[in-house]
């Protein structure tokens, strides 16, 4: 592959676009990254970010709604958008010559989303359909009692989806004022990487984002979760089809020293995977310690761990679909004791090399593609620097046995615990 190093250009606007020439095939990519995202919303507007990402696919003048789908593939594309906790972001991955295209539907949609009252109101409707949908699954009623009771304070204990009752609530105005604040130059990283000429690519992005207004003062994120002090249990009881434990400790986010070495203890835990926000949960390897000791026993039908970058500290968790003729007493009991064992006695140096090896590989597959490369610039220029790419593969060669039974006893203890249990009832 031929490609060169990323290149950071600032606009007069303020706004960060990053650039990387990979000349291996003729395609590029274009994604847009706002720094906002539910750890934004206040209280009263939870769901707002993720309605507004609806919205920015509903058109503007020059884009009528419905429009957008059959333009991206006429010109052989593909596209989509998404809301975490700490982002929001948009991309097209076209032929190279097309990438005008994406610059053209992002900058327009930046400024020009309509946000029509009717749109509004009808995606109001797919929005509590959605929602609906998630409240079929008891993972999803476990998982939104753990976060609540993890987090006192800090937003992310609200899902990104919202609650109901806002949703109901919210205004076409209230929308559009959240996009008019957040949605803006000085809160946007473009990020171009494919078969371009950067000078020739700049020019476009000037051309199409240069001019456009900066954007208002942001508001900051005041909210601190205060250290946990003590256990805090949860337990859910609704129809469903099997017990589930849930359990989540409250780590640092992904700027502290010791990412690494929680990074590399989930992966002891339940296998390597990419560090992404999706966290990996269901990707355990068969080799690893939980699925070891909860599935092939027969304690489990499946067992996880999970643990993800985020601006600010979040939980490393562990999850579990408790089989049919065992409790969730029992299965917490295995998953604590798994900590416990790394606690006590750590990890060899064995198990550790091929741990790094297998993580360091995840994160190295997670980049082949422009449209994943990019994906990761714009993630950790949102969370701390893109330059933390280039560095994630020595921070992970770096980490030690000592290191990971140090994360092991300072993290993952019973004060900083929040456990649930999910026990079905009859219909």
């Amino acid at each position: 592959m031929t490609s060169i190093r990323v290149q950071a250009h600032t606009l007069p606007n303020t706004m960060l676009v990053l650039t990387r020439e990979v000349h291996s095939a003729p395609v590029a990519t274009c994604w847009i990254w706002y720094r906002v995202g539910s750890r934004n919303e206040p209280s009263g507007l939870t769901g707002v970010s993720h309605w507004v990402e609806h919205m920015l696919f509903k058109g503007t003048p020059s884009i009528p709604a419905g429009t957008l789908d059959r333009t991206v593939a006429r010109n052989g594309g593909v596209f989509n958008g998404f809301t975490w906790t700490d982002f929001t972001a948009y991309y097209e991955t076209l032929p190279a010559d097309r990438l005008e295209l994406g610059l053209h539907i992002e900058s327009d949609r930046m400024i020009n989303s309509l946000f029509e009252p009717d749109e509004t109101d009808s995606e109001r409707t797919v929005i509590l359909s959605e929602l609906e949908g998630y409240a079929n699954y008891p993972e999803t009623w476990l998982d939104e009692a753990v976060k609540a009771a993890a987090f006192t304070v800090h937003p992310y204990h609200h899902p990104v989806i919202g609650y109901k009752s806002d949703l109901l609530a919210m205004t076409r105005d209230e929308l559009y004022d959240y996009y008019q604040t957040y949605y803006m130059p000085n809160n946007a990283i473009l990020v171009l990487i494919g078969d371009f000429d950067t000078n020739q690519v700049m020019k476009q992005v000037e051309r199409y984002f240069a001019d456009l207004p900066a954007g208002p003062a942001l508001p900051s994120v005041r909210a601190v979760e205060p250290e946990p002090q003590g256990e805090r249990r949860v337990v859910i009881r609704r129809p469903g089809p099997a017990q589930y434990v849930q359990m989540g400790y409250l780590v640092p986010d992904c700027r502290h020293a010791d990412f690494a070495a929680l990074a590399v203890l989930d992966a002891t835990l339940s296998g390597a995977k990419p560090l992404s926000f999706s966290g990996g949960g269901a990707q355990t390897n068969r080799s690893a310690r939980i699925y070891q000791a909860l599935v092939e026993t027969e304690l489990a039908s499946s067992a996880s761990s999970s643990y993800m970058p985020t601006r600010d500290p979040f939980l490393f968790e562990l999850h579990a679909t408790v089989h049919d003729d065992r409790t969730a007493d029992e299965v917490e009991t295995a998953l604590i004791g798994e900590i416990e064992k790394i606690q006590q006695d750590g990890v060899s140096a064995d198990e550790l090399a091929k741990i790094s090896k297998q993580l360091r590989a995840q994160v190295a597959y997670s980049g082949e593609s422009v449209t994943n490369q990019a994906f990761q610039l714009g993630m950790w220029e949102v969370l701390d620097s893109y330059a933390r790419v280039d560095s994630l593969l020595d921070e992970l060669a770096a980490v030690t046995t000592d290191d990971v039974r140090r994360a092991a006893q300072t993290y993952l203890t019973e004060q900083r615990r929040v456990v649930g249990h999910f026990i079905p009832t009859a219909d």
